[in-house]
């Protein structure tokens, strides 16, 4: 691409300013491209402050965007968003979804909102992660919209299928840690393959960014996951039935690994949720299924040192410790391996299979064979915990990984590093499962 096309983050400096307005920003920088695609392309330069309106003129806008059509297509719209703080500003990652081919922008708001910096973030073929084929992209529309949960505001995706009339609709909630909506995870994005793909077959569905990632800092004190995900999730189911081509009796909850451990929990929280995918979804105590993953890490890495040894009984000490947890132990804000007390106190108190068992809600649970972080174990007792429940349903997929992904063993985590995309059988089931009469 030209050196004029070639746009660098240009640097600030000497300047004091705080990020503001984290959703006027993402607004922002949509309507920035928006007026790039209608042609105003002074309307769109108008975004920038000074130093940068100096340095690329609307004539350079022109030029960069139709090139970016030439090469890809028509423009069709933003396919993901990003935000976090960097210093002081507030950056604003795009991902723009052109005919033929994908283009991520990131976009550094000052404290006026103005664009003090935009930087055309480069392309890793070998590494990137790619639309799933199964996705028909002419089929449905994505949106960006704002859920209120509280005092917060989430970026979220509505995916809807085109011209729909009372269609099912899917809330995703994310595994433990910090989230984007895609729930990216080294090179893949499950939320965002699983959303495409039940979108081609008809099923709408809502992703959203999860508050720990946006709002970090307020996850502390007695924090619990009622603030890490009960809330949001209720939020968007309330957001879900306001959707005009949706069901209102139609909707489910998707919940993957810590997502599908609180999935009951959020059955009871909201009764009008139709039933739930627990997909990788731990049964037993989170401290259990740490200490296994532990243990399972420890031996792979063939550390044969006291130190290691010693380090890995002190992690599952600490693990234990935290098991005898409850609502009366002093200084619930104290933290132990990176949680509140009353964060473990909660999840102590919890049995997910017995509160699965009570839901008159459908169940579908889905497990891969080479998934190192929640294994068979798990699958085995939610098979046993819900037998009797004639509305619950099991699938289990050998060469699946915890990301639902197709790998040939069951390896580490350096397989995340690899893209790949959530298998479509699996897709197809839910679809299936979700679609049935």
């Amino acid at each position: 691409m030209k050196k004029i096309l070639l746009i660098c983050f240009f640097a600030l400096s000497g300047i004091a300013v705080k990020a503001q307005g984290i959703f006027r920003t993402i607004n922002l920088a949509e309507t920035f491209f928006a007026q790039l695609d209608s042609g105003n392309y002074a309307k769109a330069h108008q975004f920038f402050d000074a130093s940068v309106a100096d340095k690329i003129k609307p004539e350079s806008l022109q030029a960069l965007w139709l090139q970016l059509k030439q090469q890809m297509g028509a423009f069709e719209g933003v396919d993901g968003v990003q935000n976090k703080m960097k210093d002081d500003y507030q950056l604003v990652i795009l991902n723009l979804k052109f005919a033929s081919d994908n283009q991520s922008f990131q976009l550094a708001f000052n404290k006026e909102e103005k664009i003090a910096g935009i930087f055309l973030l480069p392309k890793s073929p070998s590494n990137s992660h790619k639309i799933p084929s199964y996705a028909d992209t002419a089929s449905y529309t994505q949106k960006l919209i704002t859920i209120k949960s509280g005092k917060y505001e989430l970026p979220a995706m509505l995916t809807v299928p085109k011209d729909s009339v009372n269609v099912p609709l899917v809330v995703f909630v994310h595994g433990s840690g910090p989230h984007d909506m895609d729930e990216s995870i080294g090179a893949n994005k499950p939320f965002q393959d699983l959303a495409l793909g039940l979108a081609s077959k008809g099923i709408a569905s809502i992703r959203y960014v999860k508050r720990t990632l946006i709002y970090p800092q307020d996850f502390k004190g007695a924090a619990t996951v009622k603030d890490e995900v009960l809330d949001d999730a209720i939020a968007v189911l309330n957001y879900a039935k306001t959707v005009p081509q949706v069901d209102a009796n139609k909707l489910y909850v998707f919940g993957h690994s810590l997502g599908g451990m609180l999935a009951p929990r959020i059955a009871t929280l909201d009764p009008s949720v139709k039933g739930l995918v627990l997909a990788a979804a731990p049964a037993r105590k989170l401290q259990d299924l740490m200490a296994e993953q532990s243990k399972d890490a420890y031996a792979q890495s063939k550390d044969t040192s006291k130190v290691g040894a010693k380090l890995l009984a002190e992690g599952i000490a600490l693990l234990n410790k935290t098991k005898t947890f409850n609502s009366n132990t002093p200084a619930q804000d104290s933290v132990y391996l990176g949680l509140p007390t009353a964060y473990w106190a909660d999840l102590n108190a919890m049995d997910q299979t017995a509160i699965a068992k009570k839901l008159p809600q459908r169940i579908l649970v889905l497990q891969g064979g080479h998934d190192f972080q929640v294994g068979e174990t798990d699958y085995s007792l939610w098979q046993k915990a819900l037998k009797s429940k004639r509305n619950a349903d099991f699938k289990f997929y050998p060469m699946l990984n915890h990301l639902l992904t197709f790998v040939s063993e069951k390896g580490d985590s350096r397989q995340y590093l690899m893209p790949a995309n959530v298998d479509q059988t699996l897709v197809d089931d839910v679809a299936s499962w979700i679609n049935q009469k």
